[in-house]
């Protein structure tokens, strides 16, 4: 039991704590090499008030009174795993829609379509890497479906997402939205692949749910990763959040998973320069992204001289 004295002292240490309460240089610094040591991801100078803000908020609500406190909490305090989980969902911009890059996405119906048709492929496999809340695997799932359809003989699909927030996941899992996620969406997706709920949200139908599986992954952790042999890998806006050495490092291990022919989309400006021994830029003006060759088996780990 939590006796009178402590509730006050905690309801002292919010009051404490101004709300508008800025980082120094030091704090945010060690804030900063924190999050990139765990999860690769780096903050600018120019992005300290986004992390000042989440943070502030964070140890606000448990009663911390700095910032100090809170990250020796994070580092080696009772729950700090735990915890660290809770702080990324915080950190992590979840911001997507159906269908985000419409160019992407018509280069995606193109491969599925060509790969069923052409190539005589039964299967195709895709991964959406850093999915958030769902709609880019949905998305992924709901054109992997109508190729399959539209091609002679029985074909079949598989879409994983992973994400690093398990706050995001658990959502995507849900395959509940609001009405307002689907607008601009082309009708036809609407009507095919949605079913409207009693409170106007839609959910997605259950043959696309059963092929599109969910799981955690921190992006640095890309050699664990169980994923092999996938026909397409879809990771848009994942890599502006990572040095240029690591995007090269992230974009290679990508490469590893592909299947022969296989298809690995990033986003626009992500990635400059980068070659891969095993890979072909796909001739596309608004999309950027790579085929491998047909030859290659695409699971080995020492992919060579990539760069």
């Amino acid at each position: 039991m939590v006796n009178a004295e402590s509730n006050n002292a905690s309801t002292q240490l919010r009051r404490d704590l101004a709300p508008g309460m800025a980082m120094d240089d030091a704090q945010f610094e060690q804030w900063r090499d924190l999050l990139e040591s765990r999860t690769g991801m780096t903050l600018t100078p120019e992005r300290r008030s986004f992390l000042e803000a989440n943070v502030g908020t964070r140890l606000r609500e448990l009663g911390f009174p700095s910032y100090q406190a809170y990250y020796e909490k994070i580092l080696y305090g009772p729950g700090a795993i735990a915890e660290w989980a809770t702080l990324v969902d915080r950190l992590t911009v979840q911001e997507t829609r159906f269908f985000r890059d419409a160019d992407a996405f018509d280069l995606v119906a193109e491969h599925a379509r060509n790969r069923y048709r052409e190539c005589g492929h039964g299967t195709l496999e895709a991964w959406s890497v850093g999915c958030a809340t769902g709609e880019e695997a949905f998305s992924l799932s709901m054109l992997l479906h109508w190729a399959a359809n539209e091609a002679p003989g029985r074909r079949y699909y598989g879409v994983t997402g992973t994400d690093i927030s398990l706050v995001a996941l658990e959502k995507a899992r849900r395959a509940v939205y609001g009405p307002r996620r689907l607008a601009g969406m082309d009708p036809y997706w609407q009507s095919h692949y949605f079913q409207t709920l009693a409170d106007d949200s839609v959910s997605v139908i259950p043959e696309l749910r059963k092929r599109t599986s969910f799981s955690q992954l921190n992006i640095l952790e890309l050699r664990h990763a169980p994923m092999y042999g996938m026909g397409i890998i879809f990771c848009q806006n994942v890599l502006i959040y990572f040095r240029r050495w690591r995007r090269r490092d992230i974009a290679n291990r990508l490469a590893d998973r592909l299947a022969p022919g296989g298809l690995l989309i990033l986003g626009q400006g992500e990635l400059t320069g980068w070659e891969h021994p095993e890979l072909t830029p796909v001739a596309a003006s608004k999309v950027l992204a790579w085929q491998r060759s047909e030859s290659q088996n695409g699971n080995r780990s020492d992919h060579g001289p990539a760069r």
